[in-house]
């Protein structure tokens, strides 16, 4: 009996101690949720109030946008303004200059007359007035007029590539056309009127050189195509071309180092011939680290050079130039086009520099000029900008002495 009463007595214990165990495992796994609950809670909270904090940084962006939106129109609307007002200045300074004769820098002569006498100072003595007559004669060439203004332009077409060069001889009425920065061919046309209601160039005549011309630097002067050739690691080459027998009549190299262009917008053009009044002139870059524009006066017959200038005109940003009565005028423009202006002058016979030249801006158009070549019997210049043939019409006066 007795071991029974302790077996039961053990049992007893062992459960109680069993519920007790069990009770505290329960009351810890409720406090660990109340705990987690709150925590959840916080949470909760914090996230509400990070939304509502996001709500309104996203409204204010708006508003801070929007305002931007009508800042940054205000602003362009401003911008176009002034460039209205930028256009409108630049036409009264080309009236102006086209008003005001410029001023020019030879010595020892006050100016020149209507009939293109030189009238000597008075004070001087007979024998002294032959001999500054003598000298200045002999450097200042029968032609003395300067551009005043570009008249007016024509848009004739666009065809062909981006860059190009075309032209028209002054004693004939044919026009040519080379398409791109190189090739063995060149397109003949009759007029400029045919030229301007030819749906392309392939209908035209297509003339075809013995060699390759570089850049669009050509020059068509009394019936001959002068050309500029370059093969690799080779000097620079000016070829003559007779258009009649359509036969290369004379060469002549011409060393430069490297292939250094003229023009630094217009790395194409390693070198540039162009034809006036006066004759056959060709720009070059005489070296890759030589800054300024050379000018060298040929003999359009033997292709010899006659004479060399330094134009003291900068390569940067240049994108053409043409001559005009021995006057360099060398067209500017920006990497990014803008508008193109004559920002250096330079005259082999020292009538006008450039602090003194009238400021002349072509009209905005498409990109930058490729080429431009005169023509001294129309007093117009030919021009190729982003594939359109462009003529612009010019306004001459005299050069004035003072």
């Amino acid at each position: 009996m007795k071991p029974v009463l302790v077996l039961l007595v053990s049992m007893a214990w062992t459960f109680t101690g069993a519920q007790h165990y069990y009770q505290g495992l329960m009351d810890y796994l409720e406090n660990r949720l109340l705990a987690i609950e709150d925590r959840m809670q916080l949470w909760h909270e914090q996230s509400h109030r990070y939304h509502t904090e996001l709500l309104d940084f996203k409204k204010l962006t708006a508003e801070t946008m929007d305002g931007l939106r009508q800042e940054h129109s205000m602003l362009f609307k401003d911008l176009e303004g002034a460039g209205v007002r930028v256009d409108r200045m630049e036409r009264e300074m080309d009236y102006v200059e086209s008003q005001t004769s410029p001023r020019a820098c030879v010595n020892k002569a006050d100016k020149v007359v209507e009939q293109g006498a030189w009238a000597l100072e008075e004070s001087r003595g007979e024998e002294e007035e032959e001999d500054d007559w003598e000298e200045l004669h002999s450097r200042v060439s029968d032609c003395v007029e300067i551009i005043s203004s570009i008249r007016s332009v024509k848009i004739l077409k666009r065809v062909g590539s981006p860059k190009g060069m075309w032209t028209r001889d002054p004693k004939s009425s044919k026009v040519y056309v080379f398409n791109g920065t190189a090739g063995d061919s060149f397109y003949q046309f009759d007029s400029v009127r045919e030229f301007s209601r030819s749906p392309g160039v392939n209908n035209s005549r297509r003339i075809t050189l013995p060699s390759e011309w570089t850049g669009p630097g050509s020059a068509v002067y009394n019936g001959y195509l002068y050309f500029i050739q370059q093969e690799a690691d080779r000097d620079v080459q000016v070829v003559k071309y007779d258009l009649l027998s359509e036969l290369v009549t004379d060469s002549a190299m011409f060393p430069l180092e490297g292939r250094a262009s003229v023009y630094n917008l217009n790395p194409e053009t390693i070198a540039d011939l162009t034809a006036d009044d006066e004759g056959l002139w060709l720009l070059y870059a005489s070296s890759d680290s030589e800054p300024n524009i050379s000018l060298a006066k040929m003999d359009p017959a033997t292709l010899d050079i006659e004479q060399i200038w330094d134009t003291r005109c900068p390569r940067e940003n240049a994108e053409a130039a043409f001559i005009v009565c021995g006057t360099v005028y060398v067209v500017y423009n920006t990497r990014l086009a803008s508008r193109s202006r004559v920002q250096c002058v330079f005259d082999v016979n020292d009538m006008v520099i450039s602090e003194e030249a009238p400021l002349l801006y072509f009209p905005r158009r498409y990109g930058a000029h490729t080429s431009l070549k005169y023509n001294p019997e129309e007093k117009q210049l030919y021009g190729w900008d982003d594939g359109y043939q462009i003529i612009y019409r010019l306004t001459m006066k005299r050069k004035l002495l003072v």
